[in-house]
């Protein structure tokens, strides 16, 4: 698919890119999600897109505008989510119970076949719940949206899938190790990278492993290095991991998901270490959300939460390839 329309273009670009099949598709399936919800007694919310603060992720680049109110005569920054985890936690602290949330989120430099910088995602948390429990919950959902009832589902570790498909212990292998794994398996470019080991760990995973992840059933990959765990908590074990799943179909992931890390000290200093890492990186550094470290303070429940794509979804559910065949207007025609 082209996109060769520019800004203002008044020509041949004013159609949607969806079929209208897509078009009503996607209003069905919103309105699948939410009848499971309302069934399960999950309450809906909506929390801000554009706020003072924004997520840390090094992995992650967020859009962002001024707001000109008052005693703001220079404009105030607001940074569109990308992500309603923040607040949405900051609900659950507040004592809201189980809740989801269907929003529009925003990540700048993203655009291909499976990315676009404005995409929609069904984020949930189950208060009470563990995060195996919420993996079954998951699956129960995309069956029903894929109106595939019999859907098998697989779970696999992240260390046990190293090991069997390269022949690698990601809790034990060395840079130089992964970089002539990385060779032998063909990818290009790969003797020149300067890669630290979760770099090698995820060039790995995404060029190697994910293809064959999900292949006429659902992939749970869960229990990822403590260096990935992102927002997740750590079990001790012998040897640790952290407690995070990510979801796979055909080849593409479509969730990730969480046992929530609940202590505010720990998810501070974690916090912290992202933003070292983009100043090192020379990348902006977002206002810490000193909300969501207070809301945690005060006592963040027990919880489980999962974040969804659903235009990757719709994709699967259609058997499209491209994510602009389930977008109205994609950013080359908005």
């Amino acid at each position: 698919m082209t996109h060769n329309a520019g800004p203002g273009s008044t020509g041949s670009d004013w159609p949607p890119t969806a079929a209208l099949e897509a078009i009503r598709a996607r209003a069905a399936m919103l309105a699948r999600i939410r009848g499971f919800f309302a069934d399960a007694g999950v309450l809906e919310v909506e929390t801000p897109i554009a706020s003072r603060c924004a997520g840390s992720d090094p992995a992650l680049d967020s859009l962002h505008t001024r707001w000109h109110g008052p005693g703001h005569a220079r404009g105030l920054p607001l940074y569109l989510h990308t992500s309603p985890e923040f607040p949405m936690k900051r609900l659950l602290a507040a004592g809201t119970g189980p809740i989801y949330q269907i929003c529009k989120v925003f990540r700048d430099g993203e655009r291909g076949r499976l990315h676009h910088p404005e995409f929609s995602l069904l984020e949930w948390y189950r208060p009470g719940w563990g995060y195996r429990d919420l993996m079954d919950e998951v699956a129960v959902l995309v069956r029903l949206v894929l109106g595939r009832p019999d859907l098998p589902c697989e779970r696999l570790t992240y260390r046990g899938l190293f090991r069997e498909r390269l022949g690698l212990d990601p809790w034990a292998t060395d840079l130089p190790q992964l970089a002539d794994c990385a060779a032998a398996a063909g990818i290009g470019g790969a003797a020149s990278l300067a890669l630290d080991q979760d770099g090698w760990l995820d060039l790995l995973l995404t060029h190697c492993l994910e293809p064959g992840l999900g292949a006429g059933r659902l992939t749970f990959l869960c229990d990822y290095p403590p260096s990935q765990a992102a927002l997740a908590r750590l079990r001790r074990d012998q040897v640790p991991v952290a407690e995070r799943f990510e979801v796979y179909l055909e080849g593409v992931e479509l969730a990730n998901g969480f046992q929530e890390l609940t202590d505010a000290a720990a998810q501070s200093a974690r916090l912290h270490a992202d933003l070292e890492t983009r100043r090192r990186q020379g990348r902006d550094r977002p206002p810490l959300d000193r909300s969501f470290l207070a809301a945690l303070a005060a006592g963040l429940p027990e919880t489980a939460g999962v974040a969804l794509g659903l235009d990757r979804l719709l994709m699967a559910a259609l058997g499209v390839r491209e994510i602009d065949a389930v977008l109205a207007f994609p950013v080359e025609r908005a």
